[in-house]
This record gives C-alpha cells, structure tokens and sequence, in this order.
C-alpha cells in the first residue's frame, strides 16, 4: 500500500507523525513529547477522518466537531488543517496554489488513511 503514516523523531526528543503517498508527505502533525501521543493522533485520524466535515474558511464557512479547515494564505494560496473536537490542529498541509489540490489532500486522506500501515520510524 502506498499511503501510510511515519513516526519520526522531532527535536528535543519529541516526535512526530505523516501522512504521505510514496515518500511525499500530504498532512503532518506538531511535535509530541511522547510516542504514544503521536500513535494516539494517527488512531483518531483514521478513526475520524473519514466522516469529518469540510469547511471552506475562504468562503467564511465554519464548523464543529473533527473537521477539515480549507485555510487561503496571505498570498492567496489554500492550505488544510484536521482539527479535533476541542478545536486543537492535529495535522495539516502544505500550501497549494489550487484548493483543488487542497481538496485532493482531504480526499486522499478520507479513504486511504483508515487502512494505512503505520510505518515507526522514531
């Protein structure tokens, strides 16, 4: 399968997690200071992903519960966050010159993510 989540190391001895096709990375996560907590987060992604809604902040549009944030960039490129129920960013994005790219990354994310591989790279 080539969409899988990586643990890796981050600084000061944290770590962090991806989601990425072949070796490009689509979402990445912030820093944990435990291994367990970036396991925790790819759990709730492939758990809540798939039903999360979209909301396009671009458009003025909002929501609630775990959801995907389509964000425009000060220079008018879109990037996505995942956001948790408490509000908190769990992974995001690179920016994109398309929201339809943007809108790719969530796709990909939504059906590939439940069934893949957890590859522990830390």
């Amino acid at each position: 399968m080539a969409h899988k989540f990586n643990i890796t190391s981050a600084a000061n001895d944290q770590f962090k997690f991806d989601f990425s096709y072949n070796s490009e990375k689509i979402f990445w996560s912030e820093n944990y200071k435990q291994k367990a907590s970036a396991r925790n987060g790819i759990d709730s992604l492939k758990k809540n992903a798939p039903d999360a809604i979209t909301v396009d902040l671009s458009k003025g549009e909002d929501g609630s519960g775990y959801r995907f944030e389509i964000v425009e960039s000060k220079d008018g490129q879109h990037f996505v966050r995942f956001v948790a129920s408490n509000g908190e960013t769990m992974a995001r994005t690179e920016t994109y010159a398309s929201k339809a790219s943007a809108k790719n990354a969530i796709d990909s994310l939504k059906s590939n993510g439940p069934g893949a591989e957890v590859n522990d790279q830390a």
